[in-house]
């Protein structure tokens, strides 16, 4: 058989390449229909725009998620081999987040959908942040296996209260939101460290440094949704979401003349939670420069989804995904 066989296709032999990573694809699109729901709230009814990107991250959650079981029925080994990996362990979590957001995109749709979602998404974002923290703790960790994809498994845990503050008490979400915080800030240091001290980051993996934005971006979304205030707390988590986006801004040509790799969806769903961080800040405010920051992130985030999903069928349709590394 072709070895170079198309991913969309995924046939025998060719399943086991189906990397944990197409999990980000979910994240951007349902980062965006996020976006397009709450940004309503600002410029007005986009019609059926944002139902229609609910059911098109519908139809991709659901096709990944059953190649991915598929491949796990099929290739448990090669599983198993993703689930040791010091770097591709972290992508785990974002199958937890992939649930987590389409429970938020539903909220406005369907709350049953959005409950099942959230409960599922809460209990493996429970399992995985226990068990990437115990892998960390447990294996011979090098610096060079840090990268900005280690956030995955923390920011699930502020994604919980966005998800469930609907659906369960504020005391069982202060519990995600605290983890989320407190290893926020020590990987936060750990990863500078590694950044600027270390080796550079593998080219593949360059795309997540925009990672950085979403620990904070989401954190302030999970506060207000919590308690429904924009106090001091809140304003220190959005200027400092604002302060990555415009350094990775500063540093655009540092990602211009990247090689295409799957990775790139990294550059989707941190734009989308800084549109929606924008968005909150803006209603809760009224401060107009927070507007405009809310529209610009949301074209920046519906420009760079749309090349990135363009990039990504033009890689399939040339046979150079889901193949082996």
């Amino acid at each position: 058989m072709d070895t170079t066989q198309k991913c969309e296709k995924v046939p025998v032999g060719r399943l086991q390449f189906f990397p944990i990573m197409m999990f980000a694809i979910v994240m951007g699109l349902s980062g965006l229909t996020i976006a397009l729901q709450k940004i309503e709230h600002i410029i007005g009814d986009l019609g059926a725009l944002a139902y229609l990107l609910a059911m098109i991250d519908s139809l991709v959650f659901l096709a990944v998620l059953f190649f991915y079981t598929l491949k796990m029925f099929k290739y448990f080994d090669e599983v198993k081999k993703e689930f040791a990996h010091p770097v591709r362990i972290n992508f785990f979590a974002a199958s937890a987040i992939s649930f987590l957001l389409i429970g938020i995109v539903y909220q406005e749709i369907n709350t049953t959908i959005a409950l099942y979602s959230f409960v599922i998404g809460a209990v493996m974002q429970t399992f995985f942040t226990f068990y990437t923290i115990s892998f960390w703790i447990n294996k011979n960790m090098q610096i060079e296996h840090s990268n900005p994809a280690w956030f995955i498994p923390i920011v699930g845990n502020v994604l919980v209260p966005v998800a469930g503050a609907n659906f369960v008490d504020v005391n069982l979400l202060m519990y995600y939101f605290s983890v989320g915080i407190f290893f926020w800030i020590i990987l936060t240091s750990v990863l500078i460290n590694r950044i600027i001290f270390h080796h550079q980051l593998a080219v593949k993996f360059v795309p997540t440094l925009f990672i950085f934005i979403a620990p904070p971006a989401v954190s302030l979304i999970a506060y207000v949704k919590m308690f429904d205030t924009f106090d001091i707390f809140a304003s220190f988590l959005y200027n400092l979401s604002i302060f990555f986006s415009f350094l990775l801004l500063f540093m655009i040509k540092n990602f211009v003349k990247l090689k295409f790799f799957i990775s790139w969806w990294a550059f989707t769903f941190p734009l989308a939670a800084m549109s929606i961080a924008s968005i909150v800040a803006y209603m809760k405010t009224s401060v107009v420069l927070y507007k405009y920051f809310a529209l610009f992130f949301l074209v920046s985030t519906v420009v760079v989804v749309f090349f990135v999903a363009l990039r990504t069928i033009q890689h399939m349709l040339k046979k150079e995904i889901c193949v082996e590394e």
